[in-house]
This record gives C-alpha cells, sequence and structure tokens, in this order.
C-alpha cells in the first residue's frame, strides 16, 4: 500500500527521534521501487549473464543503509541521495564480481591502445575506417566492440563527482577541496569532447536517459550513441590521466 506524503513525513520524523527498527522497515518498503528502477536501468547496459535480482538485493542493502545516514532535518531530498548510495550498493557488488570477462577486457586494452596511438600519430580523432584498420577488424565488427566497451563502463564519472559530495564532503574540509578540482578538471576535459559527445555524456549521465533513449531523441542508431559514448569515455580517461587524477 503506497504512502501518503504525510504519512511519509511522519514516519520519518519518528525514525530520526528513535531509529525503531519497525519503522525503517515501512520506510525500506515505500522506497523500494526506487530499487527496481535503478536495477532495471543499469541492467540495461550490462551483459545477459549478470542476474538482475542480484542487483536489487544489493540495491535493498544501498537503500537500508542510505535510510540510516540520510539526516531528514538537513530537508535534503531523500530519493536523490538515495538514488547515489543504491546505485553505488550495486556497482560495488558489481566489481567484487568482476564481470568482466578477460577476453572483453584485453578487447578494452586493445581498443584503447588504438585509440591514444592513432591520436598521437594523427593529431585528431580517428575516423571509423582508420580505426578499424588498425585493429584489424570491419566496421562491423569495430561497431559490435565499441558497444561491448560502452557497457563496461558501468561506473559514470559524473556520479562519482555527485557522490563523492554527497557521502564524503560534509565534515571534511579537505576532501571537499579535493572533490572541487576535480569538478574543474572533469569540466575541462569535457570542453574538449565534440559536440555529440557532450551531448551524449550530458543525457546519459546527468539527465540518467538510458542508450535507447538517447538515440530517440538525437535520432540515431543506438550502436552510433554507444560508439560516441566510448569514444568519450576514453577521451576523458586519457585527459584525467595526463593530469594526474583518479577516478
Amino acid at each position: 500500500m503506497q504512502l501518503s506524503p504525510e504519512e511519509v513525513q511522519n514516519l520519518w520524523t519518528l525514525y530520526s527521534r528513535n531509529k525503531d527498527i519497525e519503522i525503517r522497515n515501512r520506510l525500506v518498503e515505500h522506497y523500494l521501487p526506487l530499487v527496481n528502477t535503478i536495477a532495471g536501468r543499469l541492467a540495461i547496459s550490462l551483459p545477459n549473464h549478470v542476474d538482475t535480482d542480484d542487483l536489487k538485493v544489493s540495491g535493498y542493502f544501498g537503500l537500508m543503509d542510505a535510510i540510516d545516514r540520510y539526516d531528514y532535518n538537513r530537508g535534503n531530498k531523500f530519493e536523490t541521495y538515495a538514488g547515489i548510495r543504491i546505485s553505488g550498493a550495486m556497482k560495488d557488488d558489481l566489481r567484487s564480481r568482476d564481470w568482466i570477462s578477460v577476453s572483453l577486457r584485453q578487447k578494452i586494452k586493445k581498443y584503447e591502445a588504438a585509440v591514444i596511438n592513432l591520436e598521437g600519430t594523427l593529431g585528431r580523432t580517428p575516423t571509423d575506417d582508420e580505426l578499424a584498420n588498425e585493429l584489424e577488424i570491419t566496421i562491423e565488427q569495430l561497431y559490435s566492440l565499441e558497444q561491448q566497451v560502452s557497457a563496461s563502463t558501468i561506473i559514470p564519472l559524473g556520479e562519482y563527482i555527485k557522490s563523492e559530495t554527497a557521502v564524503t564532503t560534509a565534515n571534511d574540509p579537505t576532501r571537499s577541496l579535493e572533490t572541487v578540482e576535480v569538478k574543474e578538471t572533469l569540466a575541462k576535459a569535457i570542453d574538449k569532447l565534440s559536440e555529440k559527445e557532450r551531448l551524449v555524456v550530458s543525457l546519459y549521465y546527468h539527465e540518467e536517459l538510458t542508450m535507447k533513449e538517447i538515440s530517440q531523441v538525437l535520432h540515431l542508431s543506438e550502436a552510433r550513441i554507444c560508439q560516441l559514448h566510448t569514444k568519450a569515455i576514453f577521451k576523458l580517461r586519457g585527459f584525467l590521466a595526463s593530469e594526474n587524477m583518479e577516478y
């Protein structure tokens, strides 16, 4: 049974006072659809062998953690804060299980090396034909590879910034300064992307659209959107690495 806004507010008021487990469980039940939504959105970009139910389980614990840590009296929107914690819990679980196969990891390294080599030689972003030739594969194989690489980048840089800001900087001025510096550097990196790459990054990480939804907005194929996303991520990684930053 869905709770009214007034009932939810009353639960938060009570929970902020006594941290009663029964009240927490009622809040968990109310916000559980948020876990399902985030799991479904994340699963779209993952291989079929990744079980969505496993994501939901880790997301459930992320939701409980968010409820325990949330400061109701500060007046911040809980859904935004919880979304970061839930998504983070799911991605931590994925990282711990190392879901990327060895063969895909090797392909990613080879692709990244090819992009770096061509950009260094040509002084610009290589065309699809040039990249396919460098990798000694067909254009169709290149597009397929870029879709796989795109799906492997499940830890958005923009979301990293959001989570760092929301979770770690409240009582740590030094950490807050570091976050500002990371944001500034990331902004410079994004400025170096092409117009379409910037748009894809914005729609995917800030508007939280799926690749399919972005393809409909931009009237491009989903494969092309994955390609733009992949190239944008490698450019951002390269820029941040050159600035001696870790993310």
